[in-house]
């Protein structure tokens, strides 16, 4: 194992280990990432149909959220049949029959990685990878020289990413 002498050598070790093991968590990351700037769209979704029994009699807001369908809205009414755009609601047997377009499973999966929150199973790794992440932001500094021609030119693109990413937050 490599030695570490002082504070630049063991940032530079801990940075090239902690980054080979965190290689596969930053592709599934990557993967995910991108595809939820697409999820406004049916990029890689299939459709999927669904035939459940819910609670009767219930209202636009409460079906939506029991079918897990987000802004659904009731477009019309015959007898007690509810018509949406995803399929229909019978509102005396609770029956719903509707169509959603969903990722394939592990794709699925990935993205949740995004969305979990402190409750789920994924948060230890989440903040695994958030303090990893941050720890890689703070041990790049210690990659080069500070006399060093890369360092100073590392620093003006540091500076230039937080302007860029600051403007873009507040626009």
């Amino acid at each position: 194992m490599d030695k570490i002498k002082d504070t630049r050598s063991f940032m530079r070790i801990t940075h090239r280990y902690l980054g080979y093991f965190l290689a596969g968590i930053m592709a599934v990351y990557a993967i995910s990432g991108v595809l939820l700037v697409y999820r406004d769209t049916d990029f890689l979704k299939k459709e999927k149909n669904y035939d459940k029994i819910v609670a009767k009699n219930l209202s636009e807001k409460e079906l939506g959220k029991e079918l897990k369908i987000k802004n659904l809205e009731i477009e019309n009414r015959i007898g007690n049949i509810a018509y949406f755009k995803q399929g229909a609601y019978n509102l005396v047997t609770g029956q719903a029959k509707y169509v959603k377009k969903e990722l394939p499973f592990v794709l699925d999966k990935m993205t949740k990685l995004h969305k979990s929150q402190s409750k789920e199973t994924l948060s230890p790794l989440n903040t695994f990878f958030g303090i990893a992440l941050f720890f890689f932001v703070i041990s790049s500094f210690w990659m080069f020289n500070p006399k060093t021609k890369a360092f100073k030119r590392g620093m003006l693109f540091t500076a230039l990413g937080l302007v860029v990413s600051i403007i873009l937050l507040l626009v």
